[in-house]
């Protein structure tokens, strides 16, 4: 499972996001508390990346996720639907 030349996502990577989709709903169903459903989702990630990945590969998808923040990606998440985005504090 790798990236093409051009960088496009593999096909299984829409499969294996509804995947972690249903194990993060049934963890919910199960009472566990968000907190330590993305803790333990993240700790999971970090070890696959680390058997798949260098150090260096793995602190550039960090890097892609830190700037995903910064700029404001992920705080459109969390605007219900027709809402304008929070813009990114400078």
């Amino acid at each position: 499972m790798q990236l093409d030349p051009q960088g496009v996502a593999p096909e299984d990577l829409s499969h294996a996001g509804a995947v972690v989709d249903k194990a993060i709903e049934y963890m919910l169903g199960q009472n566990i508390a968000p907190i330590s459903v993305a803790s333990a989702l993240l700790g999971g990630a970090l070890g696959m990346l680390a058997r798949s990945l260098d150090d260096r590969g793995v602190a550039q998808v960090l890097r892609n996720a830190l700037d995903s923040v910064e700029s404001g990606e992920l705080a459109e998440m969390r605007e219900p639907p027709g809402d304008a985005p929070t813009p990114p504090k400078p």
